[in-house]
């Protein structure tokens, strides 16, 4: 490109950006895809629905089909389209699973080396004793019947690998109900998808088994004592002897 033709691109964006209302400086495709979302956010492109055709984005918004192209790159990235070859993008519903999912790959990029293992069984540490804590203030009788039933489940599995595994993750899952907010249950979620590579490497024995069913009891007891201080005292005593399991499993690698 010759360098008055540069130059007559550069303003051509400039004026898009201004008409856009990007801030100067932001790249044109990051303020076009601010636009397209904004579409979303007013419903004026509900979700479900098949964007706009490439050649109409760039009549509505003066842009090329270059700029129109990563901006839809930027929000499939974002979890906002989903892409497949040959077909037009489509907008996805707002959804937790969805920002789960996209998350997915930077943490586990993250989670390659000891320390960043730590880092995120630190805060689902943090956010368990937060759960214990509610629970045993806030705990409603299904609440605790749900909880008795999935100990009485983790207790039932001891001796077998696979199902105790299940029901050790389903009796946390519990804890991250009893608040009701959507929100918990979709961490724990990830926490368990993120985390199972190194869950899966970590020993497995009866003796382990039951004394991750008896920390379990502890910390239902407390709960049921309505004890905030046992509940989270319980809870951390459980969760750091079992970061020591996946911080050797890391390091017999």
């Amino acid at each position: 490109m010759r360098a008055d033709d540069r130059a007559q691109a550069d303003r051509t964006a400039a004026d898009v950006r201004h008409a856009l209302g990007g801030e100067p400086g932001r790249r044109l495709a990051d303020v076009l895809a601010d636009a397209i979302l904004a579409l979303v956010k007013t419903g004026e492109i509900a979700p479900g629905s098949y964007l706009p055709a490439e050649r109409d984005l760039m009549r509505r918004f003066g842009v090329s089909r270059a700029a129109v192209r990563e901006a839809i790159a930027l929000l499939a990235n974002q979890g906002v389209l989903r892409t497949r070859p040959g077909h037009r993008p489509r907008v996805q519903a707002a959804d937790l699973r969805v920002a789960i999912d996209t998350l997915g790959g930077l943490v586990r990029h993250l989670v390659s080396d000891e320390a960043g293992v730590w880092n995120l069984f630190e805060a689902r540490i943090f956010i368990e004793a937060a759960l214990v804590r509610h629970a045993a203030s806030h705990a409603r009788p299904g609440d605790i019947a749900a909880l008795q039933a999935a100990l009485a489940e983790n207790r039932a599995a001891i001796g077998d690998t696979d199902r105790f595994y299940a029901t050790d993750v389903g009796f946390h899952g519990v804890l991250y109900q009893i608040p009701g907010n959507p929100i918990y249950p979709a961490l724990h979620r990830a926490f368990v998808e993120w985390l199972s590579e190194h869950w899966a490497q970590m020993p497995r024995s009866v003796e382990i088994d039951r004394m991750n069913y008896q920390a379990h009891k502890a910390i239902v007891d407390s709960i049921l004592d309505r004890d905030p201080e046992g509940a989270e005292r319980m809870l951390r005593s459980h969760l750091a002897a079992a970061w020591e399991f996946v911080r050797a499993s890391i390091r017999d690698q």
